[in-house]
This record gives structure tokens, C-alpha cells and sequence, in this order.
């Protein structure tokens, strides 16, 4: 029986800069559980499958079982079922409140965090796989249930017209389809019902040959295509002086880091080895033999499934001429010289990646990709060994079977908004326990020193920061900095005997310091860095999948996060940095509202969607001074939540709103949408104007409250840069429990 285990880590290939806090690891012990409770294991899984196309989202049942043995939590308070918004007193949300907080305070860790599935993207395993597959140590890593449990998560996210999506949301993709169905082959899956459907969706849609450009890449890699059906990644753009806006030290980290690794096996024109899976696999997913295929003509060729962002003429351009005039000269003598270097070069980045983050990566696609990179420069080198191992750090186990996360969690960004959520219940003396633990969990996660050699390595200031994982992951997030530090400057209004002793002056100076090193020169904020090139290189992106990956734009919600700690630290320390602090809220808070919608709305780019986004904008305007009465903005952004409430009092909005850059109603309301709209309103002086519409909200809340106190998990509503979608695990929780915390205190303020 599986087991998760946080906070833990050893042997002579793990490193850790604070003993490993917030890493969680699930591991297989047959010794483990009793009969009963396999019983139950299996229970749920079942049920996952048989319901798997009318509830595609995992409801992580295995760590809350795990959880609620160890903890023998008993909810006492009644589950509520209101008939009318008139029967939502301050008593009834006091209930429902005490419940929630009574039942997620069960499922922390014993290290003070949430840990929680943190997945939904299905292009992630693969890659992991072909890493392993590759590398030659998949069966060094992977034991027979971890393998059995990936296989199963495969098939119960496989569509019924037998493709696999991109991620779990959304249709079937070649992209999707065939990594996963390549996946199951390398695990030795062989001829079933479902493997027939997914080879029956691949050919019948183009076949492997129009997968998009990562997946020719990932193609190339294992053997299942080949390089000359690739548009050229040359390395030698490494090479080229910094202050050129073209040089790759300039692009937002995560297409810098994917794509280094990338050039380096295409200088290389790298090779797994040929098995013969590998050759049977090759007669499976293309409707001509293999050596026939024409490689020129599959290089531009994608499935409409995949092609969300077509190339225009003028990228047609770039690539046919870095394709048949640059790689060319590149590779003649003596300029071939500067391919040598370049790959030298490039692998030196590729160790101060892996070095930095401890060999967990920036995210698990860099990581797989430096990995194969790795192994060829050295099979038995230190550094394929200290990759393994954090291997497991992305790997999440639930009912519908083994995951691969986006990330190494996201540890430091959700318990900070659940430190706010249980501030706002004014609940804090009953939850004292769990708020210390949690207290203490955010001051050991914050980045203590800068990365060294970073400027050399293009790498932004780190020290005072936090991640969105684990220190470990070592890469500074300007908003998840940003709520680290409101969470930290709420608690330290409490008792230290309540929630723990408040963190040393100095290292919240040094968050603030790293906070405004982000900044913009427009006062604005992005995610892992300030933007450092023009936005006419998007013409570079290759990808017809992924918008917007060249720069590192600012966002409404990064800005936000951002002006909301500036000013929080202001009102405590008022003293320390204050010219800057003034001019950055002034150029934030107009970025905010120059963003507004004529509907009233924000976009969101980091969640769904527009109730995500309004969030965050109005949120950062309260706190810069604004109000429902000398802010037009405000007013619209409360027409537009308004507007969008369900007449059954919630709010739901559905994926397809990123996609579609306009509002797009899902079928019913959902938890986490009605809270961001609960709260937006709530901030904006709702309560004092008319509560009416937050009654009836709050009514839609307490009632999709389940048995266990819980609120259900719905559709995903994470969002990575406005391409893929994923989960929050706490979200289902944290929000709902913020929204009616935020409601009761206004409600008892008013009366």
C-alpha cells in the first residue's frame, strides 16, 4: 500500500538547503495497511473509473484516507442544507466555516504545509518517462506499481474517442496522444482495447508525423522520428552578445530553459537507443513505413487538434531560412567550430540549472530534457545520479492512479493564501496550532542568499524571496514572494504565543528588497524576472501550441500581489524604501487599471478566468487607495461580477474562457469562481451597499459543502500562461472558507 511521506529525503544523491522541508514523496510498502483499508484503495479507484467521463478530476481520496487514520478526525458540527438565502445567518456560515477549517486543518502536514495534487497536464509523465527510457534507469526508478499505477492514470484520461488531450481538460490532441500512448508501449503495454483506440485516433487524425514541435522534439529524442522533420534550434544563439535583444539570457526563464537543453540535442541530433519497441512503435503510429515518410514536408506539418497559434508569413520566413540557409553554414568547416562551443557552453548553463535547484529544475520539462543531456556527456556521471532521485519529487498518487505535477508543488504559494483565508474567520484562537505550524513552514521556506555567479548565468535575485514550491526549487516568483510576505505581516498582528514569533526584521527587509528588484521599469511586475526583451521576438516562438513564451510579461495579478505586500509593509514599516514604494503603487495601481476590460473585467493569465483575473484587480485598487465611490473601475468590475452571478446564486466559469478570450458560463456553479467573485465584491464594499447578491452566494457555498466539510473538487481553474490548465489542490477549500470568513466579518462589523 502507498504511503506519503514529507519532509523527508537521505542517501548520497539528494541535497537539500533546509532538510528537505515541503518535499512530499509518495513510496510503495507492502507491509502497509489492512485488509480493510486496501479494501477501500480499491473502492475508490473503481469508482474513479467507472464515473471517469462524467468526472474527470481526481478527488485526491488516498492522502485524505492516509490523513484521516492518522489524525482520527471526528466532525461533529451538522452538515447544513439551506432552502433560502434568508436562512443565512452569521451562525450558519460560523458553522460552516468551524467545519471547513475543523476538516482542512486535519490534512496538514506534519512539516506545517498542504500537500496536495498539483497536476492535470498529461504531456508530463511521458516526457519523464522518455527521460528514464532514454537514460537507460527506468527500472532503477520505477518499480512495478509505480508502473502500474502510471498505466492506470493513462487509461482513465484517455478519451472516449480514444485519444489522450494535452491535459486533462479539453479534447483529444496528437500532442497528448501520442506521448501517452508511446508512454504505455515503453512501459511494455502491449495490444489491448485501448492501445487499438489511441493508435486508431493517431492515424486517423494525420498521424505522428503532424504532432507539433515540442512533440517532434520529444520524438526525435526516443527514435520515433527524425531530426531532419525539425525546424532548427541552433545552439549557437547562446553565443551571440548579451545585449543583443535576441540573445536567449533575455527570454522568459521557462522558454530559456526548455529550449537549452533542446538546442543541445539538436546540435547534437541526439538518439535514444533503437529497441525493438522502439522499431514497433514506429509501424504503429504512421499510416506509411517509417523510411518512407517525408521528413521535409512533416516538419511544418500539425494536426488542427494542436494548432492553436498558426505561423505567420513572416515566421514561414525565419524558419525556412534558418532551416535551408543557416543550419547549413553552420554545420560546414571551419564554422562548425562554434557548434562545438556552443554545446560546451550550453551544458555549463545546463549544471548551474541543476546545481541551483538542487537537480529538481525550474519545472519537470527542463529537468527531463537536462537529464538526457547529462547522460550524454557522461553515462556514469554524479549528475544523472543526483537526477534521479528527484524524480519522484513530481510524482502524485490519487484514485485515478499515478501523476506527473506541474511542478515540485506549490507549497509556498497556496499556504500563504491559506494563512489569509484563516485570518479572515476571525477564528485564529481556535486554529492557533495549525496556524504556528504554518507559521513556521513560510519562515523556512524563504530563499536565505542569493545564487551564486547569477548575473553570468542570467538568474534574477533570489535572496528574501520565496518560491512556489520549496526552497529547494530555488527559483524567486515575484507574487509568491509577494503573499508569503502578507502572510507573514498578518500573523505578525497576532499573539506570539497564538501563531509563533514573527520573523527577523531584517530578512523582511529582504523580502521587500527582492520585491522591488522585480519591478518593472513601468512599475509593473511579471513572474520570475523583470522583462528583459521587446515583445517583437514572439516572431521567434516556434511552438503552435504555447502563446506568449518569449518575454516575461506583467500580469494583473502578479502586479497586484505585488502592490497589495508594498503597502501592507508600508503601513508597519512606513520608513524604509518609501519614495520607491510610492512610485511603484502609483505606476501599479494605473498598470491595473489601464488593463480593465470595457465589460469591467480583468483576464486572468495565471487562473480561470476573468473571475480569477477581477479578483487580483480589484484587490490591488482597494489596497491602493480606491473605492466604489471615486473609482469608476471598481463600479464596473462590481456590474461585471453582478452581471455573471447564476440565479442560483454562485458563479462558474469554465476553461474555455482562456481559450476563447471571453466570458464562458460553465453549466453549473463552482466553489473556487463564487469565492473570487464573493471576495472581489466583498472588498469592493459590497456588504456595506447591498449584501443581498453575497447571501445568496453564501447560501450557494454552504451548500455544496460536503459530509466531510469539505468543498468538492471541480473542474480545474489553474492556468498556466493562458495555454494549460491544471489543479490547486487547497483551492476547493481555501477560497470557499476566505469568502465566508471575509463575509461573516463584514456582516458583524456592520451590524
Amino acid at each position: 500500500m502507498w504511503r506519503l511521506k514529507v519532509s523527508e529525503g537521505g542517501g548520497p544523491w539528494l541535497r537539500s538547503v533546509n532538510n528537505f522541508l515541503g518535499r512530499a514523496v509518495w513510496e510503495f510498502d507492502p507491509d502497509h495497511g489492512t485488509p480493510e483499508e486496501r479494501a477501500d484503495v480499491d473502492r475508490v479507484r473503481r469508482e474513479f473509473t467507472e464515473n471517469r467521463f462524467q468526472k474527470r478530476e481526481s478527488q485526491d481520496l488516498l492522502m485524505r484516507m492516509q490523513y484521516a487514520k492518522q489524525k482520527h478526525l471526528q466532525v461533529d458540527l451538522p452538515a447544513i442544507k439551506l432552502v433560502d438565502s434568508a436562512e443565512v445567518t452569521e451562525e450558519t456560515i460560523l458553522t460552516s466555516l468551524r467545519r471547513a477549517l475543523s476538516q482542512h486543518s486535519s490534512l496538514q502536514a506534519q512539516d506545517g504545509h498542504w500537500a496536495s495534487d498539483f497536476s492535470g497536464i498529461m504531456f508530463i509523465m511521458p516526457i519523464l518517462i522518455f527521460a528514464l527510457h532514454v537514460t537507460g534507469t527506468l527500472d532503477t526508478v520505477l518499480s512495478t506499481e509505480h508502473r502500474r499505477e502510471i498505466c492506470r492514470y493513462i487509461y482513465n484520461h484517455q478519451n472516449e474517442d480514444g485519444g489522450w488531450g494535452t491535459q486533462v481538460l479539453g479534447p483529444s490532441t496528437m500532442f497528448g496522444s501520442c506521448l501517452n500512448y508511446v508512454t504505455l508501449r515503453l512501459l511494455d503495454e502491449v495490444d489491448n482495447n485501448a492501445l487499438t483506440k489511441g493508435r486508431a485516433w493517431i492515424l486517423s487524425h494525420g498521424s505522428a508525423a503532424a504532432i507539433p514541435q515540442w512533440g517532434k522534439i520529444w520524438l526525435s529524442v526516443v527514435g520515433l522520428y527524425e531530426w531532419s522533420g525539425n525546424n532548427s534550434i541552433i545552439p549557437e544563439l547562446w553565443l551571440v552578445p548579451h545585449f543583443l535583444p535576441i540573445h536567449p539570457g533575455r527570454f522568459w526563464c521557462f522558454c530559456r530553459l526548455v529550449y537549452m537543453p533542446m538546442s543541445y540535442l539538436y546540435g547534437k541530433k541526439f538518439v535514444g537507443p533503437i529497441t525493438p519497441t522502439i522499431l514497433a512503435i514506429r509501424e504503429e503510429v504512421y499510416s506509411v513505413p517509417y523510411h518512407e515518410i517525408d521528413w521535409n514536408k512533416a516538419r511544418d506539418a500539425c494536426a488542427k487538434e494542436d494548432l492553436r497559434y498558426p505561423r505567420s508569413l513572416l515566421q514561414n520566413v525565419i524558419w525556412t531560412c534558418l532551416n535551408k540557409f543557416v543550419e547549413p553554414i553552420l554545420n560546414c568547416w571551419p564554422v562548425n567550430k562554434l557548434r562545438d562551443i556552443a554545446l560546451k557552453n550550453l551544458m555549463k548553463h545546463i549544471h548551474y540549472e541543476d546545481k541551483s535547484t538542487k537537480y529538481i529544475g525550474v519545472c519537470p520539462i527542463n529537468k527531463a530534457l537536462d537529464m538526457i543531456c547529462c547522460w550524454i556527456e557522461d553515462p556514469n556521471s554524479d549528475a544523472l545520479k543526483l537526477h534521479l532521485p528527484r524524480i519522484y519529487d513530481y510524482l502524485w498518487l490519487a484514485e485515478d492512479g499515478m501523476k506527473a505535477q506541474v511542478y515540485d508543488g506549490c507549497q509556498s504559494w497556496e499556504i500563504a493564501f491559506i494563512v489569509q483565508a484563516y485570518c479572515s474567520t476571525d477564528l485564529v484562537n481556535e486554529f492557533g496550532p495549525t496556524l504556528r505550524n504554518a507559521h513556521e513552514f513560510i519562515k523556512s521556506s524563504q530563499v536565505l542568499e542569493n545564487h551564486p555567479d547569477s548575473e553570468t548565468y542570467y538568474r534574477h535575485r533570489s535572496k528574501g524571496s520565496w518560491t512556489l514550491s520549496t526552497a529547494d526549487n530555488g527559483w524567486s516568483v515575484s507574487d509568491c514572494t509577494a503573499e508569503a510576505l502578507k502572510a507573514l505581516l498578518l500573523l505578525s498582528k497576532f499573539s506570539p504565543n497564538l501563531v509563533g514569533d514573527p520573523i527577523n526584521g531584517e530578512r523582511l527587509y529582504d523580502a521587500l528588497d527582492c520585491l522591488l528588484s522585480f519591478m518593472n521599469k513601468d512599475g509593473t511586475f511579471s513572474t520570475y524576472e523583470c522583462k528583459r526583451t521587446t515583445s517583437l521576438l514572439e516572431v521567434l516562438n516556434p511552438s503552435e501550441t504555447f502563446l506568449n513564451i518569449i518575454v516575461d510579461y506583467p500580469s494583473v495579478e502578479c502586479t497586484s500581489s505585488v502592490l497589495q505586500a508594498l503597502i501592507m509593509f508600508k503601513e508597519l514599516y512606513p520608513g524604509y524604501r518609501k519614495e520607491e514604494i510610492a512610485k511603484c503603487v502609483k505606476n501599479a495601481s494605473k498598470f491595473i487599471e489601464d488593463k480593465q476590460r470595457k465589460d469591467g473585467s480583468w483576464f486572468g493569465t495565471w487562473g480561470i478566468c476573468f473571475t480569477y483575473g477581477t479578483f487580483f484587480g480589484v484587490k490591488g485598487l482597494i489596497a491602493s487607495g480606491r473605492t466604489y465611490e471615486n473609482s469608476a473601475s471598481l463600479r464596473k468590475a462590481c456590474n461585471f461580477l453582478l452581471s455573471k452571478q447564476l440565479s442560483t446564486g454562485g458563479w462558474g466559469e469554465t476553461y474555455l474562457s482562456s481559450e476563447t478570450e471571453a466570458y464562458v458560463e460553465a453549466t453549473g456553479p463552482h466553489a473556487v469562481n463564487t469565492a473570487w467573485a464573493m471576495l472581489a465584491l466583498i472588498y469592493a464594499g459590497q456588504v456595506e451597499r447591498d449584501p443581498a447578491p453575497l447571501y445568496h452566494a453564501a447560501k450557494e457555498l454552504i451548500n455544496m459543502q460536503l459530509e466531510t466539510g469539505e468543498f468538492p473538487q471541480q473542474e480545474h481553474v489553474g492556468c498556466f500562461n493562458c495555454s494549460i490548465y491544471f489543479n490547486y489542490g487547497n483551492y476547493r477549500n481555501l477560497y470557499p472558507i476566505w469568502a465566508l470568513g471575509e463575509f461573516r466579518r463584514r456582516l458583524l462589523a456592520k451590524n
